[in-house]
């Protein structure tokens, strides 16, 4: 049977939806409640084209449902699961409120029952894959399809009067993908985010569940609320929510899929956007026209090539797209061919940049001060003993206690000390002189 509710899923989507329909119940607003004065309440039915508009939910897409402010749309995940969903349908029930119910295909094979009690209490019934695994989004493209295709022939089953669910699909986990988005197109199947969560399938407190659903949706201002009714948590804090809801002026708007005999909303393509134009911006106010209609199709006319007083050298032909191309260069004209003694190098030069090895600038100045500290005292001891006394003074004035300061020395002084070391040791003494004369004259 299962097999035969798979092969004609799409065609048995298209005959179910008109019997959808007239199945739903239509809005209740809170005073047509019974026994609930203060109740919530469902303030509108939307009906809505999936075609036209196959991704909502700004958590992840750019459209979303076109709600005015204060509008929550409730979606319920995973059911149905007896113990949770039953009393999520009683609360609901209490309030007057309809909502939008994913349900799972394995969940629907087990418990027919409850996909019947959902579609009979108004609400609208949708598919959330046959197993609901975890990271869809990696599945191979026939995985995706079975999963789909299965779990939308299981609610079917479950529905077990010939209707179909509703063409609206959530992706476990929001797991969006490419392949999932394409074959849910193919079916005519709408693909639901949300516009925020609140949760509840985490391991958090009731309370905090209700804290997360109002301080989000006071953030969003309206949109679609995530949650899920196999959880307890979720059960004991919708009341809450529900009620804070009524406090805070919010109203539920139910939505339904259009068909042949109940048309979608009339709506403005701005009012699906996520960010639609602000009010403040003069287009927003601009009037709407559908369909811009030219005055006349016939061409402008165009100047020819002759009326232009620039191509009398391209006479009958346009100088454009045409390339020119550019001349080359003769042997004439060619610039000469570099020398081969340009790239050499002389070897008394690559002789004597290897021959000087780099040393640092205080050893070069050390070795600069001793060489002209001991050059002059050497030369003077072949000229006199006081030469040699006064190179040595001089070098003792240079490096107290007889030693040379490496790095203390200035080049300057060395050299001011070497050259007058130079010009004593250069010059006799008065007594070398003397000796001198004294041999040169002639004996009396």
């Amino acid at each position: 049977m299962i097999v035969d509710v798979l092969i004609g899923v799409r065609r048995r989507i298209a005959v179910g939806l008109g019997l959808f329909t007239v199945m739903t119940a239509p809005a209740a607003l809170a005073a047509d409640c019974p026994g609930h004065p203060d109740a919530l309440g469902t303030s509108r039915t939307l009906v809505v084209d999936p075609r036209e508009h196959p991704r909502i939910g700004t958590m992840q897409y750019a459209e979303t449902l076109p709600l005015a402010d204060r509008e929550v749309v409730l979606t319920f995940d995973d059911g149905p699961l007896p113990k949770y969903s039953n009393r999520i349908l009683e609360i609901l029930a209490s309030h007057c409120v309809k909502a939008t119910f994913f349900l799972v295909g394995s969940q629907a094979r087990a418990n027919p029952e409850g996909v019947r009690k959902v579609r009979d209490a108004g609400h609208t019934v949708a598919t959330h894959t046959q197993n609901h695994p975890t990271g869809m989004h990696h599945l191979p493209p026939e995985r995706v399809q079975q999963e789909i295709d299965e779990g939308i022939a299981s609610v079917t089953a479950a529905l077990g009067d010939g209707t179909a669910p509703a063409p609206f699909f959530r992706v476990p986990g929001l797991a969006r993908s490419e392949a999932i988005e394409v074959h849910a197109s193919t079916l005519g199947a709408q693909v639901w985010s949300a516009d925020f969560p609140a949760d509840d399938w985490r391991h958090v407190s009731s309370s905090r569940v209700y804290e997360l659903a109002m301080q989000r949706l006071e953030a969003k201002g309206k949109g679609i609320l995530l949650l899920h009714d196999i959880q307890a948590r979720t059960v004991a804090a919708l009341p809450k929510i529900l009620q804070e809801m009524t406090a805070r002026g919010y109203r539920i708007v139910h939505v339904v899929p259009a068909t042949p005999e109940l048309p979608a909303t009339p709506t403005e393509p701005q009012q699906w956007r996520r960010h639609p134009a602000s009010e403040n911006v003069a287009t927003s106010h601009w009037p709407k026209i559908p369909n811009f209609v030219f005055a006349e199709r016939a061409m402008l006319p165009a100047p020819w090539l002759s009326d232009s007083y620039w191509n009398d050298e391209w006479p009958g032909q346009a100088p454009w797209p045409r390339q020119m191309p550019l001349p080359l260069l003769n042997a004439v004209n060619a610039l000469p061919a570099p020398g081969q003694s340009v790239f050499e190098f002389r070897d008394g030069l690559r002789l004597v940049a290897r021959a000087v090895p780099a040393l640092p600038s205080r050893h070069v100045e050390a070795k600069a001060a001793t060489k002209a500290a001991t050059k002059p005292a050497a030369e003077h001891a072949t000229h006199g003993r006081h030469g040699a006394k006064h190179a040595q003074a001089s070098a003792s004035r240079r490096t107290p206690a007889g030693k040379l300061q490496v790095g203390r020395v200035k080049p300057a002084a060395a050299s001011h000390a070497a050259g007058r070391a130079g010009r004593h040791a250069a010059q006799p003494g008065r007594r070398t002189l003397k000796r001198l004369v004294q041999a040169k004259e002639p004996s009396v």
